[in-house]
């Protein structure tokens, strides 16, 4: 265990924290919170003696070992499975066994091991970093932000492996479900000072507000004595009679040290603005294919239809190719095969961190934001900088001097300034800490237009998707339903548990595994989904027609009301000849939809039974 007592740290002007102080005990698994820049980070590195601290104590037991995770990639050794040997102790040097295993569990495949950390992405260096600590066996764990560009199995095997954790950890994270899964206590990083809660986030930020509702109503009650006993001074200062309660009054007042008004916090906001859709399917994908020269292809006969208010996440192992399927249907990437349609009336608001090579240095953040739409006047422009944290001068930084996740914040802020039908967004909750990641949801789940993200974020996963493109198997396939859904009937394979154990094809009552049940499930999902495919995209094909057709009808009324106040027999017979004959197409497409709304139930019931029965097998 170790314990914080009064911290102070500051740079030049600027105090992190003052007096800061929490222990951690025995088996406690903390979560540090706080926004950024409040010295999340930096509380971390002076736990583990990298970075000195104005005043106070840091007291960590003899021979007790700290494994630190940075944000930081620095690597020595030629090999991946070297890398990680270099943090076993002196009497395992050769014990390359516990590399391999720990290696294994965050993905690395056995051929990668002799590969160079030089070869790999950046998510699958963070990985390294993080094999290093585990390998080490310390006697706690430090982690600073562990999901970062981790894909969504590494973060469940990350998961599983720190509930088996048998010693401390202190772990900082953006990701609020991850952390919750995971701590038994919160420390909050607060107005300069630490507060520790037993239990989730939740109960942590819901009691630090009644805290301060508190500490608000006393704050009111106080001020409100004092104008009360000032006003009795002023009053009764010249009444003899009264002199002794006046000089009393006089003397509890100098003894009141006012409490401060509560400094208001900011974080991001955010709005988007919706632009109104006319139709019901905004982008359609058709036999949609992708593969970069010489390599297998990322992207293979994926049919996808996306109606106006759809909620779809594409999920899936990094290197898959979830990015370059976001790209290929914003048109950022042209497909080598198949076809994106995009509604003529869709205005699309694109997040990708790639796009921020698209800013240009020499603008400022306000001309950034300013140039993004036409209707964006000054005002707009800095009232949405104020959104984005960039107050006042900040407002009139170059790009060239911002941070990577300042730049990002920029992108967001230029999607916020023009009104949009479709979003789509590649991991934007990066870079962004817990707060700001609350109001994102907050502001996705209000918006009225049709969303497609990337995300690994299962709090965001289970609150938004309603469908899913996924990745697995080394194929891409549409899964209709939540994020809920697809644990329970299809789930992910290969997710070994943290100390690499397998499970057996049946368990002692004699029923399937749950490895095996996915397995089953995927192939009935699988089945499924190639006979509603078809019937869908006819849905989708027939309603379009229909809202075409309406429209003809429409506009034939339009004329045939025109021709009849200029009295013109002939157009008015051939008009309404075209009128009967339009309404007849339209009450034969209405048909067709129905049967195919039929068509559709039959399926979804015949396979829903199936996957009922497979439940109970």
């Amino acid at each position: 265990m170790i314990r914080v007592e009064n911290l102070c740290k500051s740079y030049g002007d600027q105090i992190l924290f003052q007096d800061l102080s929490f222990k951690v005990n025995s088996k406690e698994r903390i979560g540090l919170v706080g926004r950024n820049g409040h010295g999340k980070t930096t509380l971390l590195r002076i736990i583990t003696g990298q970075e000195e601290f104005d005043d106070g104590t840091v007291a960590v037991p003899g021979n007790y070992r700290l494994g630190y995770v940075s944000q930081k990639l620095e690597f020595s050794c030629s090999s991946v499975l070297q890398e990680a040997m270099t943090a076993l102790g002196a009497n395992e040097k050769n014990h390359h066994w516990k590399a391999e295993k720990i290696l294994a569990g965050l993905g690395f495949k056995p051929e990668d091991m002799q590969r160079s950390p030089a070869q790999f992405s950046g998510g699958f260096q963070v990985r390294l970093n993080l094999a290093k600590a585990l390998v080490a066996e310390p006697d706690m764990l430090l982690l600073d932000e562990p999901t970062n560009y981790l894909d969504i199995t590494a973060i469940r095997w990350i998961e599983r492996f720190l509930l088996a954790w048998p010693r401390e950890a202190i772990i900082i994270s953006h990701d609020r479900s991850f952390m919750d899964r995971v701590v038994t206590h919160i420390v909050g990083i607060h107005r300069k000072k630490a507060r520790k809660v037993a239990g989730d986030t939740t109960k942590y930020y819901n009691q630090m507000a009644q805290e301060e509702e508190v500490y608000e109503k006393t704050r009111r009650n106080q001020q409100r004595r004092i104008e009360q006993m000032e006003q009795f001074i002023s009053r009764f200062r010249a009444k003899a009679r009264l002199a002794n309660l006046v000089q009393s009054r006089i003397k509890t007042l100098s003894k009141i040290k006012p409490d401060q008004k509560l400094e208001k916090l900011r974080c991001l906001e955010f709005a988007f603005r919706y632009r109104k859709f006319p139709a019901r399917q905004i982008l359609r994908a058709q036999s949609l294919g992708f593969a970069y020269p010489q390599s297998r292809p990322l992207v293979e006969n994926l049919d996808l239809a996306v109606a106006s208010g759809d909620r779809i996440c594409i999920v899936g192992p990094n290197g898959m190719g979830k990015t370059t399927l976001l790209r290929l249907l914003s048109g950022q990437l042209q497909p080598t095969s198949g076809k994106v349609l995009l509604h003529p009336e869709a205005v699309t608001g694109v997040y990708n961190q790639t796009n921020v090579a698209n800013l240009l240095e020499t603008r400022t953040v306000e001309e950034e934001i300013l140039y993004s739409s036409p209707d964006v006047d000054r005002q707009r422009a800095r009232d949405i900088c104020g959104l984005m944290l960039f107050e006042g001068e900040s407002a009139l930084k170059k790009i060239k001097v911002l941070s990577g996740g300042e730049k990002c914040r920029v992108m967001l802020g230029r999607i916020l300034a023009k009104p949009v039908n479709l979003l789509m967004l590649d991991e934007p909750t990066n870079h962004l800490d817990m707060e700001s990641c609350d109001a994102l949801l907050a502001a996705l789940d209000n918006f009225e237009g049709a969303l497609i993200m990337v995300t690994h974020n299962e709090l965001f996963l289970h609150s938004i998707a309603r469908r899913l493109v996924v990745f697995q198997q080394g194929r891409v396939s549409v899964f209709e339903g939540t994020y809920q859904d697809f644990l329970e009937r299809q789930g992910w394979e290969n997710e070994e548990q943290p100390g690499g154990a397998t499970e057996d094809k049946r368990n002692n009552s004699g029923r399937l595994s749950k490895k095996d049940l996915r397995k089953r499930r995927s192939a009935i999902v699988a089945e499924r989904s190639k006979l509603l495919v078809p019937v869908k995209r006819d849905i989708a094909l027939v309603e379009t027609d229909i809202e075409e057709l309406e429209q003809q009808l429409e506009d034939l009324n339009q004329e045939l009301v025109q021709a009849s106040c200029n009295c013109e027999a002939d157009r008015i017979a051939s008009l309404s000849q075209a009128l009967k004959t339009c309404q007849q197409q339209i009450d034969n497409q209405y048909r067709r939809l129905e049967t195919l709304y039929q068509q559709q139930e039959t399926i979804q019931m015949e396979f829903e039974d199936r996957l009922q029965g497979l439940d109970q097998s």
